[in-house]
């Protein structure tokens, strides 16, 4: 898989956390710098370790699927990108809290975002490629995105959250697209 895919990849994965840290930093008043320091880390390590997981469960049945692997990275990319934009559009802001996560919250929504991470994992398992460029790419860019996410909810609030989720569903449906398209030209 060439670099490019997996940098599109990565911010596809990322928009959850990002959008979670768009949220997060439009009700942190005090501290940016230290809350996006926080939501970088907790969500870039779980974004990177999460694919390795996947990874490593995928390589197992690689053997036994490998006629149809290109269908089920389609499958699992097309599921995760539709339920990104269902979420988005269906999200209306009501269950945000007043005040910053604390340390059990990071741990459960950096589990709860990164779970599609997991899929892309087996996904890249089932394709052979090799899983270490990936999953530190995916982490490393989703820690500047949730970083940033930060800085840029406390300016801009929710009024980017929707799209950035969608964008992000869109380019996840598109990359599962063109890894079964080139699977179904050979």
């Amino acid at each position: 898989m060439d670099f490019l895919k997996i940098i599109l990849i990565a911010f596809g994965l990322a928009m959850d956390a990002f959008a979670v840290s768009v949220a997060n930093g439009f009700i942190i008043r005090k501290g940016h710098l230290a809350a996006a320091i926080k939501f970088g880390l907790f969500f870039g390590f779980f974004q990177m370790f999460m694919p390795l997981l996947g990874w490593a469960g995928g390589v197992r049945l690689r053997e036994v699927l490998q006629s149809v692997d290109h269908w089920i990275a389609f499958g699992i990319l097309a599921f995760i990108g539709g339920k990104m934009i269902l979420e988005a559009l269906s999200f209306d802001g009501s269950d945000t809290e007043r005040t910053a996560p604390g340390f059990a919250m990071l741990i459960t929504l950096s589990v709860a975002t990164s779970i599609d991470a997991l899929a892309v994992g087996v996904s890249f398992a089932f394709l052979g490629v090799a899983i270490m460029v990936p999953a530190v790419t995916i982490g490393a860019v989703t820690f500047a995105a949730s970083f940033a996410g930060v800085f840029i909810g406390s300016r801009f609030g929710h009024f980017f959250e929707k799209k950035i989720e969608c964008a992000g569903g869109l380019v996840l449906i598109g990359i599962g697209t063109m890894i079964l398209l080139e699977h179904l030209r050979v």
